[in-house]
């Protein structure tokens, strides 16, 4: 499970300035376009968020949603057929398995319910095509699970990219088969839950919340 249905992060770069004006003094080689595209292909093996769409795989892409980020966690409202969201920040840390990571969500949920903290921890089993996750929030149960990985689509890099897992599971006060789509394009990210309930005598998926996230940080 991704979403909070729930989040993911990227800690930015800087760049130093300042090349010593003596260095003009020398006879400097001229750079040629092939030790360029070698030290652009070394750098993207070296670096994670680099790697290329043929690298790519359901834990790599989660990885590299290490950062901060914010927007909303939205939920259908049946009624007037909108959704309607309420403001949320979240910090992913990818662990050094390379299959881990621990995402805190927080949003207010009224006076009643006050600041709500979430914290999912997923762990990607590639050789069974898998996502497990355990949810922890105040006041509440554990929410763990696995979900199987029914899609993975990459795209031309770490950021871009589409993740659908679907799983059979309680949803309010029966089961469903629990479907999220995750769609990651650069700086933006939205995860989809949708549900197909059981023994309702119809077919079809129904929206009933989302995460839709930018990220800052």
């Amino acid at each position: 499970m991704i979403g909070e249905s729930e989040a993911t992060l990227g800690p930015g770069s800087r760049h130093h300035r300042g090349i010593d004006t003596k260095l003009k003094e020398f006879d400097m080689p001229k750079i040629t376009a092939a030790p360029i595209a070698l030290i652009a292909s070394l750098l993207t093996l070296a670096v994670p968020g680099l790697a290329s769409a043929a690298d790519m795989t359901p834990a790599t892409a989660l990885a590299a949603t290490a950062g901060e980020w914010r927007g909303e966690l939205q939920y259908r409202d049946y009624q007037s057929d909108r959704w309607e969201g309420l403001p949320m920040t979240v910090a992913v840390v990818a662990q050094p398995d390379g299959v881990t990571t621990l995402r805190t969500a927080q949003f207010d949920d009224g006076p009643k319910a006050g600041m709500v903290t979430i914290t999912t921890a997923t762990i990607v089993d590639p050789a069974r095509g898998t996502a497990g996750y355990a949810m922890l929030r105040k006041g509440r149960a554990v929410d763990a699970g696995e979900a199987r990985v029914t899609s993975f689509v990459p795209g031309a890099d770490a950021a871009h990219w589409t993740l659908v897992t679907q799983e059979r599971r309680q949803d309010g006060d029966g089961m469903a088969q629990v479907r999220e789509t995750t769609v990651r394009d650069g700086d933006n990210l939205t995860t989809t839950k949708d549900v197909d309930p059981e023994g309702d005598g119809k077919t079809g998926w129904l929206p009933r919340n989302r995460t839709v996230l930018k990220r800052i940080g």
